[in-house]
């Protein structure tokens, strides 16, 4: 059950990474657009910053070309880069050829019948979009639920990685739905960290403490 950190911003990344706990980092168009940098530069240097899975979301549309970028990101760490692929009938190809070399993710997935084809097709990972889901489509902590049967069903070793989580409640309700993985903003994580009795309690220690010792 890991936890990933949704961010293509490197200074973001080194703070997670600093945490101890934080397994990999995913990135997506959306996210690398607002670095103003090469995806490529970013996908490197966040390797050189990270020990786990740094996932890379293929901007190219075309099988060809799909497959030209996910070699050449592949590339930058063997293993490590995760290609995401959003989940059609061509990323479904794609990642069917890619799969014994290179993990891959189909990404933007909204059904349980996407999530099928993807075990069949060999991803590493499927991306549900939770709460965009329960925006759009009524419940997407149902969705989470019925993706994580077909999983279990497919034993194709297939994890899910739930992404668009707005809230520690929603992060913990999609592990408790069935998800194998979450990936979350740092300012997420750093909100799930504190909780007000535990700022109490940790405010009643200290001045216990500074009472004991005279201060």
């Amino acid at each position: 059950m890991a936890l990933f950190l949704d961010s293509a911003e490197v200074k973001e990344a080194k703070r997670a990474m600093q945490m101890g706990f934080v397994a990999g980092v995913t990135t997506n168009p959306t996210l690398m657009a607002r670095t103003d940098r090469l995806a490529y530069d970013v996908i490197s240097e966040l390797c050189s910053l990270c020990r786990g899975p740094v996932f890379h979301q293929l901007a190219a549309s075309s099988l060809r070309e799909m497959q030209e970028e996910a070699e050449r990101f592949h590339a930058i760490a063997p293993g490590r880069v995760v290609i995401k692929v959003l989940c059609n009938l061509t990323g479904l190809q794609l990642t069917s050829q890619l799969a014994d070399t290179v993990p891959c993710a189909l990404t933007a997935v909204f059904s349980a019948a996407q999530t099928y084809l993807a075990c069949q097709a060999g991803a590493r990972y499927v991306i549900p979009y939770v709460n965009r889901a329960t925006r759009l489509c009524g419940d997407g902590l149902a969705l989470v639920y019925q993706m994580a049967g077909i999983v279990e069903r497919a034993g194709s070793g297939t994890e899910i990685v739930a992404a668009s989580l707005k809230t520690p409640a929603e992060v913990v309700e999609a592990i408790l739905h069935g998800a194998h993985h979450v990936t979350i903003p740092l300012q997420l994580i750093e909100e799930m960290a504190e909780h007000r009795l535990s700022a109490l309690a940790i405010e009643e220690f200290a001045q216990a403490t500074a009472g004991h010792t005279g201060t």
